[in-house]
């Protein structure tokens, strides 16, 4: 009997308990909601922003085609989203710039990675773009230029993958330019430092035949 009061006695407790907790889970969803919707805010709020430029570019582009040509002012490629470093400009100015390439047109596919390195930080394509500049240029016979983009990706992006053969393309214009001397030691270099990249193999072989 007493322990079917104290059942009957703590039963309020039990429901007032359970109440209290529905109110915890009830509250902490609410939260959860507000955030929800403030991120989803902000990205709209960004969307829009997006939009505009987009549409305030566009507006500007159909006004300079329709001024005479002697009053355009020209610039470096103008793309989507001109100044905000976000993945879908990069990808656009990247693909046009290929695209140039593939082309055979060196001077606005230069133009385009040029524009793309100078402006956006992005670390696969802006080391591809600084490859790119650097063939071209030896494609052009302007060694010194071919040699600094090279260079700049060496230096400011040694873990990417297209920095070995870049130091390969170093030795090679140190070769084009008679510094056998120094040629022979990046090609050295290649080997030792990226013994399991093509570009090691292709360095060892120019090595081979320096013998």
């Amino acid at each position: 009997m007493r322990f079917f009061i104290a059942v009957l006695l703590s039963a309020p407790l039990l429901l007032e308990s359970q109440e209290i907790n529905a109110g915890d889970i009830l509250f902490l969803k609410v939260q959860e909601l507000e955030g929800e919707i403030s991120a989803l805010r902000s990205e709209m709020e960004a969307q829009a922003y997006l939009i505009d430029k987009l549409l305030s570019e566009k507006q500007s582009k159909a006004v300079e085609r329709n001024a005479p040509e002697d009053e355009i002012v020209t610039s470096e490629n103008t793309f989507r989203f001109q100044g905000i470093n976000d993945g879908q400009s990069i990808e656009e100015v990247y693909e046009q710039a290929i695209s140039e390439l593939n082309d055979k047109n060196f001077i606005d596919a230069k133009k385009s990675f040029s524009y793309l390195a100078d402006n956006f930080t992005d670390d696969e394509k802006i080391p591809l773009s600084l490859f790119w500049l650097g063939e071209i240029s030896l494609l052009e016979s302007n060694l010194d230029e071919s040699e600094s983009f090279f260079q700049l990706l060496a230096v400011n992006h040694p873990e990417h993958w297209r920095t070995p053969l870049a130091h390969k393309k170093i030795a090679d214009i140190l070769m084009m330019t008679d510094q056998p001397i120094e040629a022979k030691i990046k090609y050295q270099f290649v080997v030792q430092t990226y013994p399991s990249n093509a570009a090691s193999s292709l360095a060892l072989q120019l090595l081979e035949n320096m013998e």
